[in-house]
Order: structure tokens, then sequence, then C-alpha cells
């Protein structure tokens, strides 16, 4: 066990905006509020809000957040089952530089001990997102050098009523979303349920197995709480989830000239891949409200996810990546074996693993004279229990025959675990009326353990890799109001995100300094702002991994060096027609970067190498027409860049053929009708003309986001 340094019991603050209903109580915890309040912050913010993401009924957080500058996507399974989102260019692999929160809470199943995990929670029963960078995601963490996304639950509704929403689509699609609730005066309470499955897109060669999912998910919310005229008003919130998700994914890809052939083509040896997860969690909040100075918010909360991804990991001794490889450079034996003609032995390894996240967290927030001041602490444990067996076939004549069962080697039998203390205190100050300063503190005191096991029975274990990190970080943000319309913004913070508990003591955290400044407009009909950001990176890591191995090594972090990162973030929302009887709303959004390693470490990379999945310019822009009649359409195109997949493909004399994705546009189209107050109907058409190109080529292989694919929905209030 880690004998951690500070307090056995602790928490740190996290930015909570209370929303308080007629009846006093609160509505929910949000890290920015609504997106009058986004505009108000002196950093970049963004707010996916409920009726903008009604718009087109997503339940992908990829199509949910693209509209967001600053935000880079790579996708993996063309429904957003598994993520990967990176911020201002840090790394997007499964999410792991981004501080992920639901509700104001952390819930990446080990934020500390193994921040590259695939868990996301199930976007579709959500009712907004907020994506938050630049000085004010000090109140967050433990990663600070990219952003924050928070994801909103649906919050207790006021009065009795719920909802019901279901869609039938192509590829075997459905889904249904419903909740109900009710609130009295001094309580409340919702009941949630998430369901949705798909057959998939991917036809397996030699196969009747689809390659779909199926997911469920179920939410409880509770609240009880004082009259809202008490002394010292007091609100207890209680929310508990459960979910389960079974899907055929892998991790193989296709050869180029498979690929060109049949996008949606999947190698039979694949056939037996499949994820199951089970994912619980609870939250226990309880405020004190003393008066309209001064408040204490207590929040607990344990979080249990358990995965066993059975997947092709090994072909002949070699990694399925490999294979792939030979194959796109003419080997026509590991052709043959992806095509089934060639027998081959294929391990298929279960990657089996348990996490835990569990802590305690106290924020209080008070206001003195022009000085509105939070701060706390938070004690967090989590940890990641890996054992994973392998599972041997012979591929004869093109069929998988069991072979036999390999046990795990000691990197596969271990145990990551970390503690973690986290203070915080920030200080909005409003200088004058025009212009307030944003001030604050990180403390961040990490201790992580590394345990490998030898043998099946765990009865000996040694410790592989034991580091401690104490960091102190700060942050600046300032905003100036030139009159009502103009304003100007700045900032400067630390970034911080912590190594793998498998890193050696002498591979340093990731360290950036991050500049941002930028100016916005908010006029009656329109609102524009241009925010240029630089990160200064001390010290860029990769946490390594199957999809980003460190050279042979898949576990364990790798400095990449001092590196660079600038760009620019444009967005306009505006109404290019309005009267009476119709509307007619344009949202466009673009981001520009520039990322490079400035100064390698000693490894595989140079000086001006570039940085892996980050596109040089990404567009969208949505376009919406609402008419009084009770019809409104909205259309969506999203544009990204060729991506590089590894740092050394813009090397001079390097061939880049299989080492960038595709340049990608992709239109979305939604129409909805009012039937009547409580009943409406739509049709969505995801991606409209059917463009497939290459969006990654990680770990192994050419993927395709999701083809066009058609879904009527009905939606009933109650």
């Amino acid at each position: 066990m880690l004998k951690f340094r500070g307090p056995l019991f602790a928490a740190a603050i996290f930015l909570a905006n209370y929303s308080f209903a007629e009846g006093g109580y609160v509505e929910e915890v949000t890290i920015i509020g609504d997106r009058g309040d986004a505009q108000q912050l002196p950093g970049s913010a963004f707010v996916v809000d409920e009726r903008a993401l009604a718009k087109f009924e997503y339940t992908d957080i990829n199509r949910m957040v693209r509209q967001v500058p600053g935000v880079y996507l790579q996708e993996e399974d063309g429904f957003g089952l598994r993520p990967n989102i990176g911020i201002r260019g840090a790394g997007a692999e499964r999410s792991e530089k981004i501080t992920l929160m639901e509700d104001g809470v952390l819930i990446a199943p080990a934020p500390y001990s193994a921040p590259a995990a695939y868990y996301f929670p199930v976007a579709g029963r959500m009712s907004g997102v907020e994506v938050l960078k630049g000085a004010n995601i000090l109140r967050h963490g433990p990663s600070t050098v990219a952003g924050v996304v928070n994801l909103i639950s649906t919050r207790i509704p006021d009065e009795a009523g719920g909802q019901i929403n279901l869609e039938a689509g192509e590829y075997g699609s459905n889904r249904i979303t419903a909740n109900y609730g009710n609130s009295g005066e001094n309580w409340g309470w919702l009941v949630e349920t998430h369901q949705q499955e798909s057959d998939g897109f991917r036809d397996i060669d030699r196969s009747n197995r689809d390659s779909g999912f199926d997911i469920e998910d179920y939410v409880i919310k509770a609240r009880i709480n004082s009259d809202s005229h008490a002394p010292i008003y007091q609100q207890l919130d209680i929310k508990l989830q459960y979910s389960e998700e079974m899907s055929n994914e892998t991790y193989v890809g296709l050869t180029d000239a498979d690929f060109d052939t049949d996008v949606n083509r999947r190698y039979g040896l694949t056939e037996l891949d499949q994820m199951n997860t089970r994912h619980n969690g609870a939250n226990l909040r309880y405020l004190a409200k003393f008066n309209e100075q001064f408040s204490l918010t207590t929040t607990a909360y344990y979080n249990k996810f358990k995965r066993d991804w059975f997947k092709v990991d090994k072909i002949d001794g070699g990694s399925f990546g490999s294979i792939i490889d030979a194959a796109n450079v003419g080997d026509q034996n590991a052709q043959d074996i992806l095509d089934g003609i060639a027998d081959a032995e294929i391990s298929i390894k279960h990657n089996n693993r348990e996490y835990l996240s569990k802590g305690v967290q106290l924020v209080a927030d008070w206001t003195i004279a022009d000085h509105q001041l939070q701060g706390g602490m938070r004690y967090h444990e989590d940890n990641v229990d890996r054992f994973q067996p392998a599972e041997v076939y012979q591929q004869t004549s093109g069929e998988m025959i069991f072979d036999s069962i390999s046990n795990p080697n000691s990197s596969n039998n271990r145990v990551e675990e970390a503690e973690a203390l986290a203070l915080h205190l920030m200080d909005v100050w409003s200088v004058t009326d025009a212009l307030q300063l944003t001030l604050g503190l990180r403390y961040e005191d990490i201790e992580t353990e590394q345990r490998r096991y030898s043998d099946i029975v765990r009865s000996t274990s040694s410790v592989t890799a034991e580091n401690s990190v104490d960091e102190l970080l700060w942050s600046v943000g300032v905003t100036y109001d030139l009159s009502n319309q103009w304003q100007l913004l700045a900032g400067t913070h630390t970034g911080f995100a912590p190594t793998s508990p498998g890193a050696q003591e002498n591979i340093d955290p990731e360290k950036s300094t991050n500049y941002e400044a930028g100016i916005r407009f908010q006029g009656d009909n329109v609102n524009v702002s241009a925010i240029a950001f630089y990160s200064d990176y001390e010290n860029k890591v990769t946490n390594c991994s199957v999809a980003f191995p460190c050279g042979e090594f898949t576990s364990g972090s790798e400095s990449e060096g001092e590196s660079e990162i600038k760009g620019l973030e444009l967005v306009l929302n505006s109404s290019l027609y309005k009267n009476s009887d119709l509307n007619i709303p344009l949202m466009v959004s673009y981001t520009y970067t520039d990322a490079e390693i400035t100064d390698a470490a000693e490894s595989n990379n140079q000086d001006g190498d570039v940085l892996a999945y980050v596109p040089e310019n990404i567009l969208n822009a949505q376009i919406g027409f609402e008419l009084a009649s009770g019809w409104s359409t909205y259309l969506n195109a999203s544009y990204v860049d060729e991506m590089c997949i590894e740092n050394s493909c813009e090397r001079s004399g390097v061939d880049d053929t299989f080492l960038t994705t595709d340049d990608v546009l992709v239109f979305d189209l939604a129409t909805h009708y009012q039937v009547n107050e409580a009943t409406s109907v739509y049709l969505k058409m995801d991606n409209l003309f059917d463009e497939q190109g290459i969006v990654a080529r990680s770990p192994g292989g050419a993927r395709a986001s999701k083809p066009r694919t058609a879904t009527v929905g009905m939606k009933i209030s109650f």
C-alpha cells in the first residue's frame, strides 16, 4: 500500500456555478454556466447546451463537441463509444491529457494511475457539455495542460414530468432515452435510462457476427433541502449510476489497398474481438449556504469500472500492426494472412482490467467586497488492476480454431495505484466596473506505485516503479470591457499532467506554460470571438500504450522533449435573418494549430518533428431554418485536415504514404416537426454525402468513420 505524505482526509475545489430554482434549491453544478457566462471568462470557454444538442439528437460525443474550437478528435469506432479528445495540441489518445468530469466530479476510471483508460460516460443521456480552457482550469485537475470537459446529466425537473425519446435507424440502430421525476418544496427525484444498440457498419469476412454494440445505462437522482428562507440553506443530493456495454470492436484496421476496395470491411481474424464493460458510481453532495456571501459544498464520490476487451494482440508472434505494415508494402504472405488464405497463429488477449476511483472534495465559496474567493481541497485515490491472459487460436483455412491459453507475464499481471492531495485557491477580483482580474494557485501532491506479479495466484510481487511528485501551479487571467459590446481578454497558467505509475523516476511530469489573448464582440444579432494561444512545453510526455507504443514498450512514459504549440480559435454566432415567421441561425468555428518538438529528448524524435494527431486546420459550420409553423431544419458541415500519426512523418526524406490520415469533410442534416406541445418527430442523416476517408491509423491499419446513416425519431414529453 502507498503511504501518502499528506493528511488522510481532504478534498479540492471545483468551480460551482449554482443555479437556484424558483423553490430555492440548487438545480445543477456546472463549471461554466450558460453561454453568456462563457463570454465573461478570461479564457476560452464553450457551452453546448440542451437546445444545441437537440438540433441533431447526437449520441456520439465526437459529433457533440466538434463545434467547439481548439478541440481535436481522433475517431475510432464510428459511434463515439471510445472517444479520443485532445485540446490545443495536447495528446488526444484516450482523452488522457484532459480533465474529464460529470456534474463537476472526476469521472475518468483512474485519472491519476491510468489516465489513458477506455471509458467515457454514455453521452446520449447528457443534457449539456462544457469545455473550459485557459487560466480558469486551475480550478480543476489533475491535468491542466489542455482543458476540462464537463458532462452535465439530466437535472431533476421542477414539477412532475418526464420525456421519452425513441429512435430507429439504419444498420439495426435503435435507441430509447426515458426519464421521469418530480419536485416539491423540500425534495426532488429523477429516474432515467438510456438504451442503445446497433449491428454496426463493418462486415467481418467469413462471419455471421455483427460489428455492433448494446448499451444500457441507468441513473437515479434524489434531493432533500431546507426551506429557502431558512437561516442556513442546506441541501443533500445523491446520484447513483450503473451501465453496461457490449461492443464487437477491434483494434485491427485495414491495409490501404483493402480500404480503397471496401472501406467497411473487417478481417475475419478479428471475428472474436469483443469488449464487455460495467460501470457503477455514486456521488453524495452536501451544500450549506450560510448567507449570500458564503457557502460550503462537500462531495464524496465513488466510481468502479470493469472491462474485458478480448482483441487480437499478436499474429505469428508479432504485432498485428506489423502484419498490416508488411502487407501495405507488398508482402503477399502478410496479405494472405489478413485475407484468411494463409494459416497463422492468432493470439487474442483478454485486456481485462478493473478500475477504482474515489475521493472527497470540499469547496468554499465566499465574497468579500470586490473579491469572489473560492478555495478548497480534494483527497483522491485510484487504481487499476490488470490480469490479462491470452487465448491462442490457429487460423486454418480461414477458420479460427482454439488452441491454448497463455498465462499473463508480469507486464499483463500488475497493479498500479495513486494517491493525490490537491489544494486550490482562486480570486476573481473586480478591480473596476470594466476590469476583472483572476488569480489562481493549485498544488498537486501525488504518489504512484506499480507492482508486478510473477505468477497467476499472485503469491509474489515486486515494486517495479514508484514515484512521487508535488507541483505548485499558478494562473493569471484578465478581462477588460472596452464598451458594452467589446471585451479584451488575456491569461497565462502553468500546465501540468502526471506521468503514468509505470514511469521511471527520471521521467519528469508533463509541464508547460500556456498563454492566450483575444477579443470578443457581443452585438444584438452577432457574437464573435478571436483567441490566440501559445503553449510552451518544457517537457512533452507520451504515456506508452499498445495504441501509442514508445518503441517496443507499451507501458510507462517517455519524454519527447521541449515543444511548442500555437494557434488561433475563431467563433461566430449570428442570425442571418429573423422575424416572427423565420429564424436562420448561423454558427462557425475555426481552429488553426502549429505544433512541433523544438528540442527533442533522447528518443526517436528529432527537433522539428510534428506532434501526432494534431490537424493544422479544423472548421465547423452550422446553419438552421426555424419556422414558426413547427418545422426546423439544420445542416452541419465539419472539416478536419489530414493529421500525422507519428512524430517523424514530415521529416525530410521520410515516406509519408502510410503516416497520415485523410482530410475529411462531413455533412449532417436533421429536420424536426413539432406535432403538438408534447410531441415532436424528426429525421436525421449523419454523413449526408457518405464521405469515409481515413480518420485513424493507430494502432494498426486504416479506419473510417461512420457511413451515411438515416434515423427517424419521436420525442414525447409528459
